[in-house]
């Protein structure tokens, strides 16, 4: 009998493994799946196969000096690292201001590990930080009486996972992590803890995980794809064109260009760059007739940019659907659980617009996989009243892009404009240079996604 844990963290791990096929593939290759979830059951309703159980589990605070040891592992890691650009720019923007209690001990985090960085460095500080967890024996119980075989974790980065991590290993129940996104290992901060074997989208994400955690042994990384974009080939998120355009009350005779937003910390300029592409389409600077569609951050509620709607009514606007299941959470945004209707929104937006711009986000991709022309406008340069977008371009993880030439860079509001004109009468003038893009980035076919990560678990076990 072979039993799977999978440990469901957060809205988007949701997205990807209980909206894909994930679960009705495991349901029938393991005896046993049990879904350890951090966010409220009532999420799961009507989503998953009755013979799969649901734990909802506590949430633990963190004690003091868990977390200190936390972030001395962290900020080591950055520091050890901090010649990559994005890592270096986490490291710098992470020293704090002010001299609470609490900002005096990272001061005095980012002080050790000037000294204190080297791998070595780091593991120490990780193994300090488990041996001061006491709540290992509550999720000891829950794996020792559901007789897990092997526990997959959807995301690597959470610090409230570890001592579940620490309760597998003292169990010596494997553990199997998939790497949540293609920027956690070239810009952010360490792994919440070492597991045993890792998930990845593609080589690249497999040499940057053998780079910047050179403990781990390549045989114990598998490329498997994602199942971050799988709904994209599910018939079941299908809608007509006809639908879409009644959905959002369009106009199905003219061309739709969509900007689709960051959320405010990193991509607080995206209410100028909508402002000047709909003051573009107001004053004809937009050769052809439009349809402007906006779709907002999952991460934030229709308030940001209610003077931007007001001032062009013709704007249309697709709010995901998320709702917040729990604000008692060290992570609130980390409890927008999105609905089944969102992903049908998505997948439509993705087929059915004929244009995306994004300030540099993971929706190049998706717009991409679809064959759309995608424009990234950066127009802040550190010099201007904008916030420094630009920087984003040295970022290792979008440097891959810039270098593919698969989406166009616009620095001026001059460029931007007349991209969008060349790309919507030339749609496909960087096609070859987006599907190599995919090729590097997506390592592995869309479909099948899900039945490849729960067979690579299977052998997993049997191995």
């Amino acid at each position: 009998m072979k039993s799977l844990g999978l440990v469901i963290v957060d809205g988007v791990g949701f997205r990807n493994f209980i909206l894909s096929e994930f679960l009705s593939e495991a349901d029938k290759s393991f005896d046993r799946v049990v879904i350890y979830s951090n966010i409220p059951l009532d999420a799961y309703a009507g989503l998953i196969p009755d013979s799969v159980l649901l734990r909802e589990m506590d949430n633990f605070p963190e004690k003091r000096n868990s977390w200190f040891y936390r972030k001395l592992k962290e900020v080591a890691h950055l520091k050890k690292h901090d010649n990559v650009f994005g890592i270096r720019d986490n490291h710098r923007r992470g020293y704090p201001k002010g001299f609470s209690k609490r900002k005096l001990l990272v001061k005095i985090a980012y002080t050790l590990t000037n000294m204190f960085h080297s791998e070595k460095d780091i593991n120490f500080f990780e193994r300090k930080q488990f041996k001061t967890f006491t709540n290992t024996e509550y999720f000891e119980k829950h794996l020792k009486d559901d007789e897990i075989d092997i526990l997959f974790f959807t995301h690597q980065r959470p610090p409230y996972i570890a001592p579940f991590v620490v309760a597998a290993q003292n169990l010596k129940i494997p553990t199997t992590s998939f790497i949540f996104s293609w920027d956690n290992l070239a810009s952010k901060g360490r792994m919440a803890a070492t597991f045993d074997s890792y998930f990845v989208w593609s080589d690249l994400m497999k040499d940057e995980l053998l780079h910047y955690y050179p403990d781990t042994q390549e045989p114990d990384i598998e490329v498997v794809g994602t199942p971050q974009f799988e709904p994209y080939v599910m018939e079941h998120y299908e809608r007509s064109r006809e639908d879409f355009f009644k959905k959002f009350e369009m106009d199905p005779m003219v061309k739709t260009v969509c900007f689709s937003c960051g959320d405010i910390s990193t991509s607080p300029n995206d209410e100028h760059y909508i402002s000047i592409i709909a003051d573009a389409i107001e004053k004809g600077k937009i050769k052809e007739k439009v349809n402007l569609l906006v779709r907002t951050s999952p991460a934030e509620g229709k308030e940001r940019f209610r003077e931007i709607k007001e001032k062009y009514p013709f704007i249309i606007w697709n709010y995901p659907d998320w709702e917040l299941k729990r604000t008692d959470h060290a992570e609130i945004w980390s409890q927008r659980v999105p609905n089944v209707s969102d992903l049908t929104d998505l997948r439509s937006i993705l087929q059915f617009c004929d244009l995306n711009i994004n300030m540099c986000s993971t929706m190049s991709l998706d717009f991409i996989l679809f064959d759309k022309p995608v424009i990234n406008p950066v127009l802040g340069n550190g010099e201007n009243q904008l916030f420094n977008d630009q920087k984003y371009l040295n970022y290792l993880h979008y440097k891959y892009v810039v270098d593919s030439k698969g989406t166009a860079i616009v620095k001026t509001e001059e460029e931007l404009i007349n991209t969008i004109n060349n790309d919507l009468m030339s749609p496909e003038s960087r096609m070859e240079a987006q599907k190599e893009l995919i090729e590097l980035e997506i390592g592995k076919p869309l479909k099948g996604t899900s039945q490849r990560m729960v067979n690579t678990l299977l052998n997993l076990v049997e191995a």
